[in-house]
């Protein structure tokens, strides 16, 4: 396919509330989106990078100059036939993996819209629903994050996971499994705990969790793999799984026994199957994790979670737990069943609000294959 344009965008969307994890609060997003170009075709992608570089190395500002320098002047210069290709294109420049997911996963979208199918399909998904569980910031107090289980369970989601860090949950933990004892429960730590509490830790076995999300460093396998052997909870990686190869070592040294896989993290759709198919392989479940997107982002996390490995409820919900008004229609929703249905049109399955679009952009630039325009 040729490259016509690569068309960056920076979008301010302000949160419906802060969302607060162990590395801190977010209020609003800095949204980067790539809107490319191709014999009439556009295709979407979206950069899950944070406004800080706290939930890896990337972070907005890093990811606009690693496309607008390097991945966007590489890839209008190819032409690539699908998105598999993008990979290769990008080799040369090491790491920014938000950076490349972004370019990499709008050119997947053009493939679907050119072969008139679906992503999901396009991406080999089998499922016409997928399960959604929710993610739910730290609180303020117990009674406030209490009040939110009970409004999301009754909105239908299957899982409730809790952010959590050292002094935000045992207590919080009891509290739930006390009123709720029957509904699947997970957290994530985002690396909030050391191996100096590995006993705190090993207590977390009694509050019969689907999951304990990374509870170590970003970057490890082998103290991860020392804290599965002395709990009965699984842990799941997601930090530090960013590609094929350390799925595969992970999995080798029982560092976990479920993997979260985010697109922006393992550098798109291609190392996202990768990722998938070794798990699969070896009988590891693995479920989609989200990053506040917007609903591009959402779209995408979607069609990958009709994969067949994605067995457990992901973190995808629906739009309107995030964002006033969303930049796709119709806005992503969850069913009472606690379900998304998958959209069937040719490409990511959902229209894009330019209008909207143009109204929250604070910045932008157009990439061509010989020339830079503001």
């Amino acid at each position: 396919m040729r490259i016509d344009a690569i068309i960056l965008r920076e979008l301010h969307m302000p949160l419906v509330r802060p969302f607060e994890t162990s590395f801190g609060v977010t209020h609003e997003r800095r949204v980067l989106l790539a809107e490319i170009h191709s014999e009439g075709l556009i295709g979407w992608g979206e950069c899950t990078a944070g406004e800080h570089p706290r939930f890896s190395g990337e972070w907005t500002d890093s990811a606009w100059q690693a496309i607008t320098q390097e991945l966007g002047p590489a890839l209008a210069a190819e032409n690539p036939e699908h998105g598999g290709e993008c990979p290769r294109i990008f080799r040369p420049v090491r790491d920014n993996p938000m950076a490349k997911a972004t370019l990499e996963n709008a050119i997947w979208d053009i493939e679907a819209q050119r072969e008139g199918i679906s992503l999901s399909r396009l991406l080999g998904g089998v499922r016409e629903t997928i399960p959604c569980g929710v993610s739910l910031s730290i609180q303020p107090s117990i009674p406030a994050l209490m009040a939110m289980i009970e409004k999301e369970l009754a909105a239908g989601y299957q899982r409730i996971k809790l952010k959590c860090k050292p002094g935000w949950d045992v207590k919080i933990f009891e509290a739930v499994r006390h009123r709720w004892p029957e509904i699947t429960l997970s957290c994530d730590a985002n690396s909030a705990y050391r191996m100096r509490d590995i006993d705190h830790l090993v207590s977390f076995d009694h509050f019969d969790m689907l999951m304990i999300e990374q509870p170590l460093w970003h970057d490890d396998f082998y103290f991860h793999s020392t804290l599965q052997k002395r709990l009965e909870t699984p842990i799941c990686l997601d930090e530090s799984i960013r590609n094929r190869r350390d799925a595969l070592a992970a999995i080798e040294m029982d560092s976990c026994r479920v993997i979260n896989i985010k697109l922006g993290r393992v550098s798109g759709f291609s190392e996202a199957i990768a990722v998938h198919n070794a798990a699969l392989e070896r009988g590891i479940p693995v479920w989609c994790g989200g990053m506040l997107e917007s609903g591009i982002g959402r779209a995408h996390n979607i069609a990958l979670s009709t994969l067949e490995n994605f067995s457990l409820p992901g973190d995808v919900s629906a739009s309107a737990r995030y964002f006033t008004e969303d930049i796709i229609e119709p806005e992503v929703t969850v069913s009472p069943a606690g379900e998304i249905a998958i959209p069937d049109t040719p490409g990511r399955g959902y229209e894009v609000r330019t209008d909207l679009i143009e109204r929250l952009t604070v910045r932008k630039e157009t990439i061509r294959a010989f020339a830079l325009v503001s």
